[in-house]
């Protein structure tokens, strides 16, 4: 992508067949659910070098931003776990976006999650993020009707697509999960760190990013070691089945399935973990979610050694005071 003249930073797309690991987990079949604040804070004071955006917190626990795409506005969810941003398909005629062109080195097409087929990929000439406007910025365009069930159900208002990796790793972001504060770095390439921020008292996880623009982070679930994607778009911590399975702990049913872009809807159980932990921070007796994450995560990583466990969600982020630096790429969190 191609910023502004304030932002010269790029990045480009893989190559056509590369897989996505797109989730945006939904809930549906649900009675009772409780409301979430929709109060966003004001906006601190932003500098020439750093843009601080409010988010929303919507009902199902993701964070939206507001953004304005071709000078259109635009709702979007704050989604780590999806390497690029992308729009609704059913929304690019309301945005303009543009055709990849044939000289373009851009691919026309990615494949999204493990389907077979092709998500068309489009240029959103404008991309504006408060101040930061970024230039001919690439978009896959997917079908959310199946991942966004949950507006149907829990009323909750239906968002216009993802932020992905790909903008918050590009402009050095910070998302503040708890203060629902996104800062972004107006040039990745000039020296320094968003003021006001004090790690005192936050614990620091080193977060890997993936070929893939997945980020990562060590764990420890039950004292065996595993990793856990970190995936603002998961309204909840979710584990791989076949890793509950096979260290015994024991589940149950629930009424509740979720959604991911170009899959099936899956049903989701709960297990109860005895212990774990992030880094050197011990959640003890804590629920989960489990659910079957082949197909979401690739490369043999569900059955690497440590493997890929499965993802740390919404509220885990949100309760520890989830902060995640994408320029040093950290993660910081509170007991």
């Amino acid at each position: 992508m191609l910023f502004s003249a304030r932002v010269t930073s790029s990045s480009s797309l893989p190559a056509p067949r590369k897989l996505l690991s797109i989730l945006l987990a939904s809930v549906a079949l649900v009675a009772d659910a409780p409301a979430a604040s929709q109060s966003t804070r004001a906006t601190p004071h932003s500098t020439a070098q750093f843009e601080a955006l409010p988010l929303i917190r919507s009902r199902q626990n993701h964070l939206l931003v507001r953004a304005f795409i071709n000078n259109k506005p635009a709702l979007l969810t704050v989604d780590t776990g999806a390497p690029f941003s992308a729009i609704a398909i059913n929304r690019r005629k309301y945005f303009h976006l543009t055709e990849i062109s044939g000289s373009s080195k851009i691919p026309p097409g990615l494949q999204v999650n493990v389907n077979g087929a092709l998500n068309n990929v489009a240029i959103a000439r404008n991309f504006r993020l408060g101040a930061l406007n970024i230039v001919d910025e690439p978009v896959v365009l997917v079908d959310l009707g199946g991942a966004h069930h949950s507006p149907r159900v829990w009323h909750e208002q239906a968002t216009d697509g993802l932020l992905g990796a790909d903008i918050l790793l590009g402009t050095e972001a910070i998302l503040d999960c708890q203060q629902q504060l996104l800062i972004l770095k107006m040039d990745p390439q000039l020296p320094g760190h968003a003021p006001g921020y004090d790690y005192r008292g936050f614990n620091a996880v080193p977060i890997q990013v993936s070929d893939g623009f997945n980020p990562y982070v060590n764990a420890v679930i039950n004292g065996a070691p595993a990793k856990l994607m970190v995936d603002t778009g998961a309204f909840a911590t979710l584990l791989h089945r076949s890793f509950v399975r096979h260290m015994k702990i024991p589940v149950r049913k629930t009424r509740f399935v979720s959604g991911a872009v170009n899959l099936k809807e899956r049903g989701i159980q709960v297990a109860r973990i005895r212990k774990l932990s992030v880094g050197s921070v011990d959640i003890v007796d804590k629920s989960v979610g489990v659910i079957d994450l082949e197909g979401l995560i690739h490369n043999g990583l569900l059955q690497a050694s440590p493997p890929v466990a499965g993802l740390l969600g919404a509220e885990i982020l949100n309760r520890h005071h989830g902060i995640i630096d994408f320029g040093t790429r950290t993660l910081y969190l509170k007991r």
